[in-house]
């Protein structure tokens, strides 16, 4: 049978309430920090700040939803909405007009028609030849 000094025990206690502490204050010092890589990918926020923003100015040019999503359609639906739905609560609280939009539709470059095509072809061929059977 061994027998155990008093003072033995206490430097023990005293050992895990000081690796407890240290712990304890490394966890709060931590806790404050920015770790890069835990937050969220700040071109995600700036994509979804961006989907509202269009939201809030087709609600603003007097555009509905759909047109809103026609018009944009890269951007998240439910963002959008979001954004043409608060707007649309501010608009109505401070007894705000819209401003129509100028732009109302964006007009894309169609493609000639193959009938319409064929005749101008067609029309260029014809003048092609008279001025060769004149010379």
């Amino acid at each position: 049978m061994t027998l155990r000094r008093p003072s033995d025990a206490a430097p023990r206690g005293r050992r895990s309430l000081l690796h407890l502490a240290l712990l304890g204050a490394t966890l709060l010092s931590l806790a404050g920090c920015d770790i890069p890589g835990l937050g969220p990918d700040p071109r995600v926020l700036q994509r979804e700040a961006e989907a509202r923003a269009i939201g809030g100015a087709c609600r603003h040019a007097l555009r509905g939803l759909e047109d809103c999503f026609t018009l944009n359609p890269k951007a998240p639906k439910a963002l959008v909405f979001a954004g043409w739905k608060d707007m649309d609560q501010y608009m109505r609280e401070n007894k705000l007009e819209g401003t129509p939009s100028v732009l109302t539709e964006l007009q894309k470059p169609a493609a000639e028609a193959p009938a319409a095509r064929r005749s101008r072809d067609a029309d260029e061929a014809d003048e092609g030849r008279s001025t060769r059977n004149r010379g």
